[in-house]
């Protein structure tokens, strides 16, 4: 087993305990307390899944992060179970960003009358990890992102809503405020950030304090072209100053930081409105010192530069694709080295039905049956799956059936054990490991023991035949 293994072992086994501890109130766990990998990419498509594992999971990365967006018209459930079902397969960690739809040339303004929607298509999904990361919005300084309207008092009532409501369904929702443009101006149509933080703060005076972490779209302004060793509102380092900011209001939390949206603009061939961008092969040196020095920040959770995939206007100054090929940036950023995540996944098993021998001789060997299913968010590794006794004994594994190792799957376990070596009946139980962590309740059951089996049933019989011919 190597190094990395055993660790990411230690904390599932850790974080298992903690998550039985009942003073805990919430079961979201810090994702800076364990490894992390925070590489991480923007898609618009999920389609893009296997090219975005291939970047941030690359040089040593295991566990990278992407960002993607479910509206209120996309939320099939078969559809989205998939997308996870692969991500979980691929070692990505969504960071979902809740939206609405485009209605007139805005996004509609959402309303809390359907919050329970969202909540209900959540609930109906598993998640790919522990923390089920949420983002409510996007840059709802702009008018635009708001139905053509900004109004930080109804945003502060609707993410407090929303909150609450996700919490009170399930303790494993690390919820976060939606991304600033820290850019924009006050003028018509958007609001500068620092008026529109204070009033959320006035209308909800606890809102920042029930939410979970920190997404900040942190580009490097003007013009998406700034250096990437500014500082401050407006750079690359947009949430240093966002946390200092909300630290001068009275907010005392401090947010681990998902930089969910960032990255430079660049010149597209065929596209003379991205002629005042910078040259595609200035963009991997600056990329490379965020994600070296900038954003290599215990406080920083993930970043995922907006955007892998989008070759059309009005993003495709910011696409790592462009006419049909991914540009040197992606080439650049495969190779930087990354370390291996190891987050907290639920792993988890459920034992309907058991099947074994109920009177036998003392000692000797049986065979026994039980029906599993895989109700965990793990992919179970045959290899790894173990079978122990009440005593924390293992037993023989004789045959694994199932239809899938992965959450969803069902099948049987055929096991081998022994009768005890005493007479009379016996409570003996069994329990369900995967890579030495228990996955299952144990299953209790009964065994009649006996010295001499021939004798007992003989007995037995006679009794039986005296009823029916009681001449004898």
């Amino acid at each position: 087993m190597s190094k990395f293994v055993k660790i990411c072992l230690f904390f599932s086994f850790f974080f298992s305990l903690i998550a039985l501890t009942p003073l805990k109130t919430y079961a979201i766990y810090d994702p800076t307390s364990v490894p992390n990998n925070s590489f991480g990419i923007h898609i618009a498509n999920i389609q893009d899944l296997e090219d975005a594992a291939k970047l941030v999971n690359s040089e040593g990365g295991d566990w990278g992060y992407v960002t993607l967006v479910i509206t209120e018209d996309n939320r099939t459930i078969n559809v989205w179970q998939e997308v996870f079902n692969k991500m979980r397969r691929l070692h990505l960690i969504p960071i979902v960003r809740v939206a609405t739809k485009e209605e007139n040339g805005n996004w509609k303004k959402p309303v809390i009358g359907e919050i329970d929607s969202w909540i209900s298509f959540f609930n109906s999904l598993n998640w790919v990890i522990k923390n089920r990361y949420v983002v409510i919005g996007n840059e709802i300084n702009l008018g635009k992102e708001w139905g053509g309207e900004v109004n930080p008092e109804a945003y502060a009532t609707y993410v407090k809503e929303f909150t609450n409501k996700l919490k009170s369904s399930s303790s494993d929702y690390f919820v976060m405020p939606a991304g600033f443009d820290a850019s924009l101006p006050t003028a018509k149509g958007s609001l500068e950030e620092s008026s529109y933080l204070r009033r959320m703060l006035i209308k909800e005076p606890d809102i920042f304090e029930l939410v979970d972490g920190w997404a900040s779209h942190s580009y490097p302004n003007p013009n998406f072209s700034g250096s990437e060793y500014a500082t401050g509102r407006g750079t690359i380092k947009t949430f240093e100053w966002e946390m200092s900011y909300l630290k001068s209001l009275g907010v005392k939390k401090d947010f681990p930081i998902f930089i969910t949206e960032t990255g430079w603009a660049h010149k597209v061939s065929g596209n003379k409105n991205t002629s005042k961008f910078l040259n595609e092969s200035q963009l991997s040196p600056k990329f490379e010192r965020g994600f070296k020095e900038t954003w290599n920040t215990k406080n920083i959770v993930a970043v995922t530069p907006f955007i892998l995939n989008y070759e059309y206007p009005p993003f495709d100054m910011f696409s790592w694709k462009n006419n049909g090929s991914f540009n040197s940036l992606y080439e650049n950023m495969q190779k930087l080295i990354k370390i291996a995540g190891c987050p907290i996944q639920e792993d988890k098993a459920d034992i309907p039905r058991i099947f074994v021998p109920a009177i036998n001789l003392l000692g000797i060997e049986f065979t026994g049956l039980f029906f599993v299913e895989n109700k965990g968010q793990t992919i179970w590794s045959k290899d790894n799956l173990k079978v122990v006794d009440e005593n924390g004994s293992g037993l023989e594994i004789d045959k694994i059936s199932l239809s899938s190792y992965e959450p969803g799957g069902s099948g049987f376990i055929v096991f081998k054990g022994k009768f005890p070596t005493e007479e009379g009946t016996h409570q003996k139980s069994i329990q369900l490991l995967n890579s030495e962590t228990i996955i299952s309740p144990a299953i209790s059951f009964r065994v009649l023991s006996m010295a001499t089996l021939r004798m007992k049933l003989e007995r037995f019989l006679d009794s039986v035949l005296l009823l029916w011919h009681p001449e004898r």
